[in-house]
């Protein structure tokens, strides 16, 4: 439900904060007092089109805060699908400047196309110019199977789900038999390539780079060979060699030591850093001895590596993606060398999907068209009660091909007179035949949808007398199971209101419009005034008689 709203700088609005009932709230006001400013600022902040003009003369943005408190399964799911951490109770902002338009919930930044989901779940509108959920044949069966879901929704869930099967199936025989068409150029050209791929026999991603490090000692072995050895021969190889002075620096601290016990870890040091020495200068001897020209195995690399700069080129840049490639390329094959056999099998499947199907939807059909006698009767009986006596109302189910929703077709069709036959639903034409009907349906299913506020704007239109007062019972009862916001001009409505809100237009140096939420002696006064069109002791009278 919607708890409250808060409304800054918005048309004819300075500052203005309205909390709502959980039952049925009545907004009146004289005409052009600006009543519909509420519904359009709710309407706003859910996503609703609205322009720069909105925001009031002389301020720069218009602010709207919509505080929400819903436990709707499918509102949650909303937020969860969008990874938005919210508690029951969340507030919507939208922020309108001359330029941009933002959402927040609970104060993080979201898209349009969320909050239009939100609304979905959230609101139903019903006004005279408006196109509602009810009155579109799209949705007739789907409110169908809300009224029927008792019975249904296991069927329906499992239904849902073949479906979604027999669909996957369509597409893998689309996808197998796209692939079976290929032509035998390209099925050999792919051959090729997977066979010149396997040829080249790589085992080992890293081989490439491996080659490069061996290739470049073999391109320089002369040069390693020349530099290697002299770096020898100046360790071990000459009187004048650092192994000849580290002997002579040795002997010395030997017999400085026999002076000196102190300098035992010098000496230590030294005949550690002769060790070394030692080994290395036997690394460089045998690195040295043993480094040749080794043109064949020169021309081997360089061989190889051309073959494998080629694979890359063609194949993925890498020889990790040429792997890949490798797989997929035979995956494909495979696939098109069993593609007849497997079509076979899934031709198979699919018909006895379709099979399956059928007789499921079948079953569903039968069930629809029991729940819609009940529910048309249901319907015809409120009519009644909402002065349409002659009033027939049908649900017409016709077979068609099998689809997401089975095999049937549903249509809401009426007739509001004798003479009349039935037509669609979103034929009608009066506005008051429209309200009636609308709160006729939404009666019923009230119990059954997960919309949690419905906002009536002027439902009252096209109706007086006897109708009002079987209107304004029903819209009374209706709110014990949603909450309502409604728009009226009539007194017998607006007196069922749980919270009456009264809309005042103040002109002084700018327009203002200002909404009041009444006590009960300003509700009994408001009354009066929409009764008669001013507040007598005859119409206050009539006023307190409404309230009971």
């Amino acid at each position: 439900m919607l708890k409250s709203i808060s409304i800054k700088n918005y048309i004819l609005i300075d500052n203005l904060n309205v909390e709502f009932d959980s039952g049925l709230n009545v907004i009146t006001g004289e005409t052009g007092a600006g009543k519909s400013i509420l519904i359009s600022a709710i309407d706003a902040v859910l996503g609703g089109k609205c322009s720069k003009e909105v925001i009031k003369t002389g301020t720069d943005k218009a602010v709207l805060e919509l505080t929400v408190l819903s436990e709707n399964s499918d509102l949650l799911g909303v937020f969860k699908e969008n990874e938005i951490e919210v508690d029951k109770e969340f507030v919507i902002t939208r922020e309108i400047t001359p330029t941009t338009s933002k959402y927040r919930i609970d104060g993080v930044l979201v898209n349009q196309n969320i909050i239009k989901d939100l609304r979905t779940h959230l609101l139903d509108v019903h006004s005279q110019h408006q196109s509602y959920t009810f009155l579109q044949k799209k949705y007739h069966i789907k409110l169908l199977d809300s009224y029927a879901k008792t019975t249904c929704s296991d069927l329906l869930e499992k239904y849902s789900s073949d479906y979604k099967n027999y669909l996957g199936l369509k597409s893998k025989l689309n996808d197998l038999k796209t692939k079976s068409d290929m032509t035998e150029s390209q099925i050999e050209f792919l051959k090729f390539q997977i066979d010149e791929i396997e040829e080249a026999g790589i085992n080992d991603i890293n081989e490439d780079e491996n080659l490069n490090k061996e290739l470049a000692v073999l391109e320089n072995a002369e040069k390693l060979k020349e530099l290697t050895g002299s770096a020898y021969w100046s360790l071990s190889n000459d009187d004048n060699s650092i192994m000849s002075a580290l002997s002579q620096i040795k002997m010395n601290l030997s017999k400085a030591v026999q002076l000196d016990d102190s300098l035992k870890d010098a000496e230590g040091s030294l005949i550690e850093a002769n060790e070394i020495l030692r080994d290395l200068s036997s690394v460089l001897r045998d690195y040295s001895q043993n480094m040749d020209n080794d043109t064949e195995r020169l021309n081997q690399i360089q061989e190889r590596l051309f073959l494998l700069d080629k694979i890359k080129r063609k194949y993925g840049g890498s020889l990790e993606k040429v792997l890949e490639t490798f797989d997929k390329l035979n995956s494909e094959y495979l696939a098109i060398e069993n593609s007849n056999e497997e079509i076979e099998k899934t031709e198979q499947a699919i018909v006895q999907a379709e099979f399956d199907l059928k007789k499921l939807a079948k079953n569903i059909s039968e069930k629809r068209k029991n729940y819609a006698k009940v529910l048309s009767s249901l319907v015809e009986e409120i009519l009644v009660k909402l002065e349409l006596p002659k009033c027939r109302f049908e649900i017409g189910i016709n077979e068609v091909e099998l689809c997401e929703n089975g095999i049937d077709d549903v249509e809401f069709l009426i007739s509001t007179n004798v003479s009349e036959p039935l037509k669609p639903l979103e034929k009608v034409a009066s506005g008051g035949e429209i309200s009636r009907v609308m709160l006729a349906l939404k009666s019923i299913f009230a119990q059954n949808d997960d919309i949690d506020t419905v906002i009536f704007d002027e439902i009252d239109t096209g109706i007086s007398g006897k109708t009002s007062q079987a209107v304004a019972d029903e819209i009374s009862e209706l709110s014990k199971y949603r909450q309502i916001i409604m728009i009226t001009h009539q007194a017998i409505l607006a007196a069922k209101a749980n919270r009456h809100f009264y809309v005042k237009k103040v002109q002084g140096e700018t327009t203002d419009v200002s909404i009041y939420n009444l006590s009960d002696e300003d509700k009994i006064a408001a009354l009066a005034e929409l009764a008669s069109g001013e507040i007598t002791e005859e119409s206050l009278s009539f006023a307190r008689t409404l309230v009971g």
